[in-house]
């Protein structure tokens, strides 16, 4: 195929797609054969030359097809600067394009980037151009640009952000890794990193990528809520991907789909900047195809540790293994007390977990899983012999009983604090939260819910997990996969492993739900979490072990409830009234302890398992015959 024919055949078609009009003269604007007028009376002809009133913005080298595009570019880049010289000596520098058909090449030259591939194919569209072009001649420094405090003020946050800045202005890199645990502030430092590259006209339109809904509108809340930005997608009766908003938050599923059909054209050079939150092995495998479709300025968030963030990780955003573009670990964290430290509570179910050990999956069997885009620690052992063991009823009622006889609680000493439970599917997690009700009948139902993709009203105002982060209750959280990672719920002080998880990254991420720190004002403190200086995890799985792990065990000095408070206090006034001959009193003292006694809810497990001691307090003769 030669020149002509790969134009009209392949580059014609891309530029027409993306709506430029494409013909030779001044009423296209793609102009092809446009002609250049050197002093010496003889004139040169550049393929395409990309207009916006009456300047040229980009210059288009064309090769055929069966010549390498990498041919082209010192030609176009003659073009381009003969363009300036002798056609638009008071203009603008353009832009440079060199394609075969097969393989497009930009090259912002005076920029000071080197070329690179737009794997797509797919060129901006004359409205994309002319913001390119307006953004390279307006946008100021970066790293003299304030940054919000009110958004980001932690030392480490400032850190990072101009780690950041420092590597896009100065260094020229493109991308960026940040490797912060969990609950110090990602989402922040990414929200007031937006904001100093809105400021110094560095990004207009920014891409924020999550893997689920639930974070989705967390995030989404979080730049409403800090750069005072209304104009973000999705937006309530979105049904397609609108053109005309400044912050986009979407799950990668969601993105990938917008991508692929382009029901409406959508660019590479549509987005300044994208940030990719969990930025680990499954986002390399599975949606690289969004980091590699937009020519934008990127940014990856992980809270994995940097020795064990996977090696395609540091690859996708172009850093040398083990060296991330800025880190800020989760033991400097807890040192800086900007994040709880926790205690772990072994506790051993009676199931033989040794035996279990054949259904491991092999590390070969874990990367082909990992290519296909799925996490071997979500799989669904629904119907397996492995099910029949997580849904084992003596099992999980030890499970629960030591939550509620050995969790943190909240000031009553009688309830459990927040909690989430990881269970290993639909099944275990429905099966846990109707045993947790027979068991502890006194609570209505609502002590703890099913929080789960597959549970309806779950997002939203008022839906269920809108419940467990703003409201008294449900204290326990019943979670598969959903809860797993990036849930910002700060009065959480409980976590309890009742499946196991043979991912390190996935087992870290878990553990990050509970080390959030409370507000530093305390009257902006929940009712039902007015302290918390650790957390607890309740592994029945021996997870700790199977990562060679050794956490500080549990001191197991969770308070007495208020109600045997109450009731001792009340027994040893009753035996001071007696000691000083004050029988008016002592028999008041016992009036209420006989009274708490008979109020104890009949159906509860404690009281269950203690029937036969109670049984002997039933009668009127144990309490007369006390004095």
């Amino acid at each position: 195929m030669n020149e002509d024919q790969t134009r009209k055949e392949f580059i014609d078609p891309a530029m027409k797609r993306a709506g430029w009009k494409v013909g030779e003269g001044p009423g296209f604007n793609s102009w092809g054969e446009f002609q250049i007028d050197f002093p010496d009376g003889s004139s040169n002809y550049v393929d395409y030359c990309l207009m916006h009133n009456g300047q040229v913005y980009a210059v288009v080298e064309a090769k055929k097809t069966i010549r390498g595009a990498e041919q082209g570019r010192e030609q176009a880049r003659k073009y381009a600067h003969d363009v300036q010289t002798y056609f638009q000596p008071d203009g603008p520098m353009p832009f440079i394009f060199y394609t075969n058909g097969h393989e497009l090449h930009f090259w912002d030259e005076e920029g000071g980037y080197p070329s690179r591939q737009i794997k797509s194919g797919n060129y901006p569209t004359p409205d994309d151009l002319q913001y390119m072009m307006w953004k390279k001649l307006n946008k100021e420094s970066m790293m003299n640009t304030p940054i919000d405090e009110n958004i980001a003020g932690r030392h480490y946050q400032i850190k990072a952000i101009r780690a950041v800045n420092e590597r896009f202005e100065q260094s020229k890199f493109r991308e960026s890794l940040l490797v912060m645990a969990t609950g110090t502030g990602k989402t922040r430092t990414a929200t007031a990193l937006v904001d100093v590259m809105q400021k110094s006209k560095w990004a207009k339109r920014v891409l924020f990528l999550v893997d689920r809904r639930a974070l989705r509108d967390q995030a989404l809340s979080a730049y409403k809520e800090h750069l005072n930005e209304p104009s973000t997608y999705p937006k309530p009766g979105d049904s397609s991907f609108p053109l005309d908003r400044r912050v986009y938050v979407q799950t990668y599923q969601t993105m990938l789909g917008v991508i692929q059909k382009q029901e409406n054209y959508v660019s590479p050079f549509f987005f300044d900047l994208i940030i990719a939150d969990e930025a680990h092995r499954s986002l390399f495998n599975t949606f690289k195809e969004i980091i590699d479709y937009f020519d934008a300025l990127k940014v990856g968030l992980t809270a994995t540790p940097k020795d064990k963030v996977h090696a395609s990780s540091y690859d996708l955003f172009n850093c040398a293994d083990g060296l991330p573009t800025f880190e800020y670990s989760y033991q400097e964290a807890v040192t800086n007390n900007y994040l709880n430290d926790y205690e772990v509570l072994k506790v051993r179910t009676g199931v033989q977990i040794d035996g279990l050990k054949g259904i491991d999956i092999s590390e070969e069997e874990r990367e082909k899983l990992y290519q296909q885009g799925i996490d071997p620690d979500d799989i669904d052992y629904e119907g397996t012999d492995l099910e029949k063991i997580f849904t084992n009823k003596d099992t999980n009622r030890k499970v629960l009983m030591e939550l509620m006889e050995r969790g943190i609680m909240d000031e009553s000493g009688t309830i459990p604090g927040k909690t989430i439970v990881f269970c290993a599917n639909q099944n275990h997690a429905e099966f846990m939260k109707k045993l947790l009700d027979e068991m502890y009948p006194q609570y209505g139902g609502r002590l703890g819910e099913v929080i789960t993709s597959r549970m309806e009203r779950v997002h939203g105002k008022r839906g269920l997990l809108d419940q467990f982060k703003n409201q008294d209750f449900p204290r326990i959280a019943f979670s598969v996969d959903m809860l797993d990672t990036g849930i910002d719920v700060r009065e959480i002080v409980n976590l309890v492993f009742a499946k196991r998880v043979r991912s390190w990254i996935k087992f870290h991420q878990m553990i990050g739900r509970g080390t959030r720190v409370l507000e530093d004002e305390i009257t902006a403190r929940k009712p039902w979490c007015k302290e918390k200086n650790k957390f607890l995890i309740i592994d029945c799985w021996e997870n700790f072990e199977y990562f060679g792990e050794n956490p500080t065990a549990s001191t197991d000095s969770t308070s007495m409830p208020m109600p045997v408070r109450l009731f001792q206090a009340r027994l040893k006034r009753m035996q001071a009234s007696l000691d000083v001959s004050d029988k008016e009193t002592a028999k008041t003292m016992r009036d209420h302890l006989r009274e708490q006694v008979r109020s104890l809810p009949k159906n509860s497990v404690v009281v269950q398992e203690n029937a036969s001691k109670l049984y002997r307090v039933e009668d009127d003769n144990f309490w007369e015959g006390l004095f």
